[in-house]
Formats: C-alpha cells, structure tokens, sequence
C-alpha cells in the first residue's frame, strides 16, 4: 500500500545545548547541585529531557504513546510540577488506557543522591462521563529535586493522532516527539508556533503493520527534536497562546482499509460551502428579503446616499437589536431575533446581511475566530474553528466590514476582539476564500496641555484630550453608561494633579472620537528656591510593557497607534528657567516605528514636544528586543524628565 507524505518545509537552526544538565533519563549528582538555569533566571523549573513515540501497535492497531520526563524544580512556586494529570477519553464501545504509571524523585542529602519512588496507592483515578482522569503525586518534592516520570498511553481513536507540545511554561532543554503513522492513515499535519526543528527526520518503513490475506502497509517514520526552547510566558500586546505554543497537531483526513474501502474524514472548502449554505443555523438564514420585510422605517429605505443609507441600517440595528454576549454558531433565529429584540452575534449579524441585501447592497458574512478564540485553520476547513461572524459590504469601491453588536463602534470599525488578522468570506454563488481583516487607519490619542505659573507660586493649567478609533471607545462608553463616575474616576487616575473643572467637548457615540477639557491645578514642590516640574501631567506608559528576556511569539497590537503630547508653559517674570530637557529622536528599524520628543524656550515660555508612533499593527517576534528598547526610551522620557525653574 502507498503511503503519502506531509510535507511541511521549515528552516533548519543551530541551537546551543547547556552542559550544565544531562538530558537523558538518568539523574547525576551535578544537576542536584545546580540552582538555577543561566538561560532564564526567572524558571521556576526546567523541563531537560522530555521524550515521545506515538505508534500502532501491530497486534491490536491501538495508537500507543510512550511519555518520558525528566524535570528539575528551580524555585517553591515549581514544586507543582510533580503533580501529574492525564486525561483518558471515553467512547461508546471503548475507552483510552493508560499503562506502566513510574516516577521518582531525586534529592541530594550530605552528597548523598536519595530517590524516592511513586506508590500505587498514590494514584487516584476520576471518572466522568466523556473522559478518566488519571492523578498522581511524585513524593518529596522540594526546590533542588528532579523527577523522572514515564508512562504509556493506549488509545483506539485513532481520528486525531497524538500531538506534541514542544514548548509550555517552562523552558525545555531537549524535546524529542517519534511517530509511526502507518499508510492507511492520512492526517493533515499542522506545525504550530515560531521556533524551528533542530532534527526533521524522515523514512519509510516497509510492511510495518500487516492484515489478512497477504495485505500490509508502509510506516511513515519521524523524528522532531527542538533543543533549548524558551518558556512560553504570556505578556500584553498578543492574541491566545494558542496561537505561538509550539506544537505539532494531526486532523485525520482518509483511512483506507486492508479491504479497499476508504473513508474521508476532512473536507475540501468546496463541500463545506455547499453544506453551508443548507445549513438551518447560517445558509438558512441569510438572503431573506420576506424575513426583514417591513422592518426597515421608510425614512431609511428613501435615503438616495449608499454610504449614509448603509450607516443608517446599521445604527438601525445597533439601536433596536441587542447583543446577549454569546458568539457560536448555533440555534440561529434571526426571526426569534427581530421578535425578542435580544440575539447572538449570528442572529444580529445575519440581520444585518439581510437588511442589507433587501436594500440593494451586495453583502458576504465572514466566518470569523476571534482574537481569543485563536487562529482558524488555513490547511483544511475546520467548522468548530470559527466562532463569530461579521458582515462584508462594498460601497462606491471601498471596503467595509461590520458588526453591529457595540453601540461604541463607527461603522466600519470592528470590535478589538474581531481583529484576528483574517476571516473566510462565505460567497455561495462562486466560492468561499480568505479574506484579509486588517485596520489601516490610526487610532490617535493626543494630549495638549497649557500651564501658567502665577506670581503666588500656584501652577494652573487646561489638558484638553482628544482621543480616536480604538482609543476612543472606552471613553465612549465610560461616559455615556455613568457620566458621574466617569469624571470621579478621571480624578482618581489623575491623582497627581487637582481638577477644578471637567467638561466633555466632542461625544457621539457613532463617530469615531471623543474629546474633553480638563482644569486643573497643582501645589509646586520647592527644593530651596527651585521648583523641579515633570512636564508629563499624562503619561502614556508609566512602565515599559515589554519585559521578558526573550519572547517567542509576535507583538500584535491589533492597530496601529499615534500618541502625542504637547506642553507649553508660560513663566512669570519672578521665575527663570535654568533646565530644559534634551531633545532627542529615535526609529524602529524598517520605518516600523519613530519617537520624537523636542523642547524649546524663550521669551519666558517652555514648549515639549512629545510623539510616540507605531507603523505597524504586527511585529514579528525579532523584532521584541527593539520594541523593548524603544519602549525604555519612551518611559525614561516619561518618568526622568525635568524641567528646573529658579525663583528670582
């Protein structure tokens, strides 16, 4: 029987290998020793070797796994390690097994190595009704230990091959995964995450699972090893770590049997979109000008505009139609909908197609997974992969995409959670593809602040705040639910500074901006006759986001940003200026991002200049060290600017 083969291209790399651990099974006195991990000081543990070789057996066909550890506690919060759970699926007619349970931990006693094994009667078993979990405690685990545990499990499912997860909370010094995937078997094999393969091995191996009647099949062979991989540590500015976990997944495409039957488990988009568009909760429900006849007041359908009559659908259905938070595909009603005036994001979305659609517009939804949800699977269509919906439409050649489950948003602008990079454009009268989500525009917050400084000493000045897009939707949304709250919480974030007046110039939920004028005032602190002033009454980032020794995944801000602060100060004749701080500029690499910040004085006034732009919305993961120091550059601006004033 033929075998094929997936084949995934990626770059090899050399990795350097710490001498300091052995990574094999066997525990030496050395690695007792050691306390820490040079590579990452902040480890709670160390995972150095971590094996496994997934296979089907000859005899019985059940997909066996081998799982070995060996791990090293570094720290009190990594004694959790050897605490175990393995999760054993329940079938109708079978159920996964689990075999040969081992684990001991190493301590190190006046030079002496002291082992203590697991004991069967440590081990608990939790059944439910889908699955078994299997729990184990290693004994004697304390910071300095290393433990070793190894087990098989055996499983007759056989629709999603085992997967391998290279990378997780700790670092890992050597992880090796071996398979055996035997010809009647086809999976699609999906590498996850950024980090490169040190070892990619391939072989055939003849005859290595044989039925009746003479017939056999050839084994795929392979070996993945990754040396040295970083934690994966989660920090701002990223979707789920589903996304980056490096991993290796299998889909069970086709089994063929001994017998010639073949069975086809993962389809083509071309089947998908036709069962799509029969489909009681999505195809069903899109297209229906009887449904939404009559909804739609006469004074929207007369508007001759496209752009203002497809805005004014759209504040139609956020202002009548109300989202209940939940976002999966299933029990879709738009009827129920327009009935109970409450919907799910299909049901209010779908709507929108359709009422759309009555009025002329050429509309597509967009099958979507949201920025927690992670990415939806470009290899082949996984249905479950998708759990949201928006709405494409083309108005005098310009693109929008929409969703009308937030009152806070302009039209056109899509919730942050939507921005997940792309979506699949469901076009049942040609066919489904990849549709790019991206926001091009900027989302601005600007800052312009004026000071004077009185002769009885007292600082006194105006903020005034304009904020756009994405940085204007909370502020919205803040304001309009409690204006009360809202401006006692402005002065509890702005503690270092008294405000004697607040007043919102520029709200509309339905536009894309919010601005507002703040009066304040502030007691100047003396040092002898000198007044030291920060002029950064608002700042941006009171702390660089960015503090991991090496990230492994994107930065991904979802749009892309310009923040701008401007001050000037008008000093009084009894003062002089005696330090104005330095102006300086600064780029990311490849026009990614600029920092500007520029000063001046004379004739009794002090102008700062301050301008912090991001070019992109993404940022590939080498690019973290530069973002790392551009961001030091801006929170040392922030925080360690002085301006010297001296009284006269």
């Amino acid at each position: 029987m033929k075998i094929k083969f997936l084949i995934i291209a990626i770059s090899l790399s050399c990795f350097s290998f710490s001498q300091d651990y052995n990574a094999t099974m066997s525990v030496h006195k050395n690695e007792l020793k050691l306390t820490s991990y040079v590579k990452d000081s902040t480890a709670s543990a160390l995972v150095i070797y971590d094996y496994g070789n997934s296979y089907v057996d000859k005899n019985t066909f059940w997909l066996r796994t081998e799982i070995k550890q060996k791990i090293k506690i570094l720290r009190t919060n990594g004694i959790e390690r050897g605490e175990f759970e393995i999760k054993l699926y329940k079938g109708k007619s079978s159920e996964e097994k689990i075999k040969s349970i081992k684990g001991t931990t190493y301590n190190l006693d006046n030079d002496r190595i002291i082992k203590t094994e697991l004991t069967e009667d440590a081990i608990f078993e939790e059944e439910n009704d889908d699955y078994k979990l299997v729990k184990f405690v290693l004994p004697n685990v304390k910071v300095g230990s290393i433990i070793t545990v190894s087990y098989e499990t055996q499983s007759r499912f056989m629709t999603k091959f085992q997967p391998w997860y290279f990378q997780g909370q700790d670092p890992v010094l050597y992880s090796e995964y071996n398979t055996s995937i035997p010809g009647n078997y086809e999976y699609h094999i999906k590498l996850v995450g950024t980090l490169p393969f040190d070892t990619h091995d391939k072989r055939l191996e003849k005859r290595c699972i044989e039925g009746r009647a003479n017939s056999y099949a050839d084994c795929a062979v392979s070996k993945y090893v990754m040396k040295d991989i970083p934690a994966y540590k989660p920090e701002a500015f990223t979707t789920t770590s589903l996304n980056y976990t490096s991993r290796i997944e299998y889909e069970l495409s086709v089994i063929k049997g001994f017998d010639g039957s073949i069975n086809k488990y993962t389809k083509n988009w071309d089947v998908v979109d036709r069962e799509l568009k029969t489909d009681k909760d999505f195809g069903k429900q899109i297209g229906k000008k009887s449904l939404v006849k009559n909804i739609l007041p006469n004074s929207i359908s007369i508007i001759e505009d496209h752009l203002t009559k497809a805005n004014a659908i759209y504040q139609f259905v956020l202002n009548n139609y109300k989202w209940n938070g939940k976002s999966e595909r299933y029990d879709v009603s738009v009827k129920n909908l327009i009935k109970e005036k409450v919907g799910s994001v299909f049901e209010i979305n779908l709507l929108l197609e359709n009422l759309l659609t009555s009025e002329g517009f050429k509309t597509f939804p967009v099958l979507m997974s949201t920025r927690g949800n992670g990415f939806a699977t470009k290899i082949y269509p996984v249905l479950s992969d998708f759990n949201y919906v928006i709405v494409k439409t083309t108005i005098q050649g310009k693109d929008y995409f929409l969703d009308a489950t937030d009152p806070y948003h302009s039209f056109g602008e899509l919730p942050f959670r939507c921005l997940n990079q792309y979506g699949r454009l469901i076009d049942f009268d040609n066919e489904s593809h990849w549709e790019p989500i991206n926001v091009n525009g900027f989302s601005a917050r600007t800052h312009r602040v004026e000071v004077v400084l009185s002769e009885d000493d007292l600082i006194s000045g105006n903020i005034k705040s304009n904020f756009t897009s994405y940085h204007s939707n909370k502020f919205k949304q803040q304001y309009d639910e409690n204006p009360v709250d809202y401006i006692d919480n402005k002065a509890n974030n702005y503690n270092n500074i008294i405000i004697t007046d607040h007043e919102v110039l520029d709200f509309d939920k339905t536009q894309p901006k919010f601005s507002e004028s703040i009066d304040f005032s502030i007691e100047p602190e003396y040092i002898g006759n000198k007044i030291y002033l920060n002029p950064f009454i608002i700042k941006f980032f009171e702390e660089n986001p960015f503090k991991l020794q090496e990230r492994t995944y994107p930065i991904d801000f979802g749009f892309k940003d310009i923040y701008t602060y401007s001050l000037k100060i008008d000093v009084n004749d009894s003062f002089k200026i005696l330090e104005n701080p330095t102006s300086m500029q600064y780029a990311l690499p490849e026009n990614a991002g600029s920092l500007i910040f520029n000063t001046e004085s004379k004739n009794n006034q002090i102008v700062v200049y301050f301008k912090v732009k991001f070019n992109n919305t993404l940022y590939s993961r080498e690019f973290y060290p530069y973002l790392k120091t551009f961001m030091d550059k801006v929170v040392e601006i922030q925080n360690n600017t002085v301006i010297v004033l001296e009284k006269q």
